[in-house]
C-alpha cells in the first residue's frame, strides 16, 4: 500500500488497484502538488463538509465518476449535485472491495458556506480508519484532543496516523502529541497546518513533545510512505 501526503489534510492511498483520496482540498491549496485536473481517483473520503475538505470533489467526482463515501448528510448533499455516493455514520464501518472504511467521532462542525451568506449543516465530522492489506490508517480529519482516542488505539493496531496541529480550528501541537500517545499509532504525521495564518505553525515543534517511543515523520507535499 502506498500512501501520500499533499498539503493541508489530503491523502491519497493507493492499494490493491484503487486510488483513494482523503479531502481532496487542491484548488485554493497553495500548499498542495497536486492540480485537480490530473487527479483520478477510483474513490474519495471525506471527513466532513467544510470547504477546504470537500475542495475539489464534485469536480472531480463528476469528471472520474469516483465513489464518494461521507457521513449521511453531506452524501446526501452530494448526490443531490450528482454524484455517486456511499453514505455513512460514526461508528459503522462498510467492506468495500479495496478495503474496510470506518468512521470515527471528531469534535469539530461541519457546513458548507453559499455565496448567498447560507449556512447549510452536514451533519457530523468524522476521522476515518481505512483498513486494508493488513494495514490501518488513521485519518482523524477536524478534531479537538478527546478520550475516547484511547479506545480507537485499544481497538485497532494503527499503522500510520494522520493527526492535525494546526491549533485554532482544531488540535494544537501540545493536545496532537498527546493524541499521538492515545492512538499508540506506529507512525504518526502531521497535517492541517501552515495553509492560512492562524493555523501556522512549525511542525517540527509536534515532534519534539512526542514520546520516544512513538515515530513521528513530517511528510512534506508529495512525500510517500509504503505499508
Amino acid at each position: 500500500m502506498k500512501v501520500s501526503y499533499h498539503g493541508h489534510s489530503v491523502v491519497k492511498i493507493v492499494t490493491k488497484g484503487k486510488t483513494i483520496l482523503i479531502d481532496p482540498f487542491i484548488t485554493g491549496n497553495e500548499l498542495t502538488d497536486l492540480k485537480a485536473e490530473n487527479e483520478n481517483p477510483d474513490i474519495i473520503i471525506l471527513t466532513h463538509g467544510h470547504g477546504d475538505h470537500v475542495g475539489d470533489t464534485e469536480a472531480i467526482a463528476k469528471r472520474c465518476n469516483s465513489l464518494v463515501i461521507a457521513p449521511n448528510e453531506l452524501a446526501t448533499y452530494l448526490s443531490w449535485q450528482g454524484l455517486n455516493t456511499h453514505p455513512m455514520h460514526i461508528g459503522g464501518a462498510y467492506e468495500f472491495d479495496f478495503g474496510r472504511v470506518k468512521f470515527t467521532p471528531a469534535f469539530h462542525g461541519s457546513a458548507i458556506i453559499t455565496d448567498k451568506k447560507e449556512i447549510i449543516y452536514m451533519g457530523m465530522p468524522a476521522g476515518v480508519l481505512f483498513m486494508a492489506e493488513g494495514k490501518t490508517i488513521y485519518h482523524a480529519g477536524d478534531t479537538a484532543l478527546f478520550s475516547d482516542m484511547k479506545l480507537i488505539g485499544e481497538r485497532h493496531t494503527i499503522d500510520l496516523a494522520f493527526l492535525p496541529i494546526g491549533d485554532n480550528f482544531t488540535m494544537g501541537p501540545e493536545d496532537a502529541a498527546l493524541a499521538a500517545k492515545f492512538t499508540n499509532a506506529k507512525m504518526v504525521v502531521p497535517i492541517h497546518f501552515d495553509t492560512f495564518p492562524p493555523i501556522k505553525q512549525d511542525p517540527q515543534s509536534f515532534i519534539d513533545l512526542l514520546e520516544d517511543e512513538i515515530n513521528g515523520k513530517i511528510m512534506k507535499p508529495g512525500d510517500l510512505v509504503e505499508l
